[in-house]
């Protein structure tokens, strides 16, 4: 893969871009159809998608109140 894979560098011979041969860039595009890769989301999205993960007790916990409010069965406590 080191012939399929070459850096663009600025003045100061930093690494800032990279080139692929069709190849490797086909093999690397095809990973992303597993809708369980975040590629593709912005930082905005990624932010909001980890915020909204809850811990397993506490994911169990808003389920349960969740159907006692569905079935009126919810308390003010």
């Amino acid at each position: 893969m080191s012939d399929s894979v070459q850096y663009v560098t600025n003045a100061q011979g930093e690494k800032v871009g990279v080139l692929l041969d069709l190849e490797t860039y086909q093999q690397l595009t095809n990973l992303s159809v597993d809708s369980e890769l975040l590629i593709g989301l912005s930082l905005d999205e990624l932010q909001a998608l980890a915020e909204s993960s809850l811990f397993p007790r506490t994911q169990i916990q808003l389920q349960e109140l969740l159907i006692k409010n569905s079935e009126n069965n919810l308390s003010n406590e």
